[in-house]
């Protein structure tokens, strides 16, 4: 996945940053990917994601999810929106695909976690993880004031 990646899972913080990385992607000619986790149980040994047959269709649903919510991105930015936009949905761990997807990218872009007051000034768990992990840059992106 060489260029950007971004993490987005729906919430509001998650659109500014895919609103932010597609800007940024289109400045620089670079393709885009847009990531969504569907988050699963770890197995008590290893813990290694444990997929069943109820994931497929929560899968399915978020790659609509994540496909309408980079359509209306892209839409709203119109033809200031990169050339090169992929949306990839997996089911595993936030943070262990994140990193995963740092390896062959140019800047993994994820949002900050939201709250008020002192909340404001911490990351979120999953930011401040792929920050620690990364094999790329890391921009946060944050929450709207």
């Amino acid at each position: 996945m060489p260029g950007i990646v971004v993490g987005v899972d729906g919430s509001p913080n998650s659109e500014r940053a895919l609103d932010w990385a597609m800007r940024l992607a289109a400045a620089l000619h670079a393709p885009l990917t847009v990531l969504a986790v569907h988050e699963v149980a770890k197995s008590y040994w290893g813990g290694i994601p444990v997929i069943g047959p109820a994931d497929r269709p929560l899968l399915e649903k978020l790659h609509q999810a994540a496909e309408k919510m980079t359509q209306k991105t892209a839409s709203r930015l119109g033809a200031a929106g990169p050339a090169e936009v992929n949306v990839r949905v997996v089911n595993g761990f936030v943070v262990k695909e994140l990193v995963d997807a740092s390896r062959d990218a140019d800047l993994v872009v994820v949002g900050a976690r939201g709250g008020s007051g002192f909340a404001r000034l911490l990351m979120g768990s999953v930011s401040s993880e792929v920050v620690q992990h990364s094999a790329c840059p890391v921009a946060i992106v944050p929450h709207e004031k």
